[in-house]
């Protein structure tokens, strides 16, 4: 009873966490609004029961402070949080490795080539309907995954190794490009370093918008194979066995996580951590069956995420401390922790 009890509370507690974290988030700020008038204010905007909310005690000013200024901030928080969760319960699951994250595809080092392109020769218009900053690290990323993709299966054995190998050079590659682009435009040093850190103080409509177009194709194309990944995680002869075409599977779930994460970070900058630590949390809490850890990593890397970029805007205020490094402070104690026990576990000492 007990076992059926707990993931209906998890399934119920962690959306209305989300819900309330959104809440609260909207309120924190340099201005003070009360929690129940931000309420009000997101309530007023909502089809069918907007006409029915009081608002008109609220200040004009704190329905541009939370619709236009912080709505778009958290949003878009919750949704990068989101994408990162869902692609790192996805890598771990396809290669078998509880340490794989997103970013050692070398996703992130290509945006970040990609967005230092664009800051260093000053493409800051719009490109494809993004800011140019935007447009070029998704399209540094998209590069950068092709090159990856090549190396990696050009043979026909130790793809997951291969993939893992080749993001990890690659991504050095550009590291050295990027310092290199750095040290010969200094004038544009912190413009670039800042977007290394990750933020979303930027954050429009817009960026929300293609998140949720992203997003909304991976869940589409990733749930559906949910039972898929469970066999696939027996090893590929029990994948093989049952008919599942392991190689093909596991191809495709990388290239819908790439492309996510590519979005993710082509408009927030390089925040890591978020799909190493989320999947882990859930994982413990639901257990590793992905028709409940992927959905569940959704809602719950969108806390995680909102609740480290409210910190990054508010703790330092007037000043903002890059939400990348927030995540780090927190998620690098819990990887050296699951190094460790990794380790523990392992054979040979």
């Amino acid at each position: 009873m007990r076992k059926r009890i707990f993931p209906t509370l998890l399934w119920i507690g962690i959306p209305l966490l989300l819900v309330v974290v959104v809440i609260s988030s909207a309120s924190v700020g340099a201005a003070d609004i009360k929690i129940l008038d931000s309420l009000r204010v997101l309530l007023s905007k909502m089809p069918v029961i907007g006409g029915t909310v009081d608002v008109s005690k609220i200040r004009p000013n704190d329905f541009i402070i939370i619709l236009r200024i912080r709505l778009p901030r958290v949003l878009l928080a919750g949704l990068v949080g989101s994408g990162l969760a869902l692609s790192g319960a996805v890598l771990q699951g396809v290669m078998r490795n509880p340490l794989a994250d997103p970013h050692v595809l070398g996703i992130s080092s290509g945006a970040a080539f990609g967005a230092s392109v664009a800051i260093s020769v000053g493409l800051g218009g719009v490109v494809f309907g993004m800011g140019g900053t935007t447009a070029f690290a998704f399209i540094g990323a998209l590069i950068t995954i092709s090159i990856v993709w090549r190396i990696a299966f050009r043979g026909q054995r130790g793809a997951v190794v291969g993939i893992l190998l080749a993001g990890i050079s690659v991504s050095s590659l550009l590291t050295a490009a990027i310092t290199m682009m750095m040290v010969m435009r200094r004038d544009q040093l912190e413009k670039v370093y800042l977007w290394m850190l990750g933020s979303f103080s930027s954050a429009t409509y817009p960026k929300v918008i293609l998140l949720v177009i992203f997003l909304t194709g991976a869940l589409f194309a990733i749930l559906p194979a949910a039972f898929s990944l469970d066999i696939l995680s027996t090893g590929d002869e029990s994948a093989e066995s049952l008919g599942i075409d392991a190689r093909r599977l596991r191809r495709r779930m990388i290239v819908i996580s790439s492309l996510l994460v590519a979005a993710c970070v082509s408009v927030s900058g390089i925040i890591g951590f978020a799909g190493l630590i989320v999947p882990h949390m859930i994982r413990l809490l639901s257990g590793s069956g992905n028709r409940r850890l992927l959905p569940l990593s959704c809602f719950a890397g969108a806390i995680f995420m909102i609740v480290c970029d409210t910190l990054a805007r508010t703790i330092a205020a007037p000043s903002e401390i890059p939400v990348g490094a927030i995540t780090a402070l927190i998620g690098a104690p819990f990887f050296l922790f699951l190094l460790w026990k990794a380790r523990a576990k392992g054979v040979g000492g």
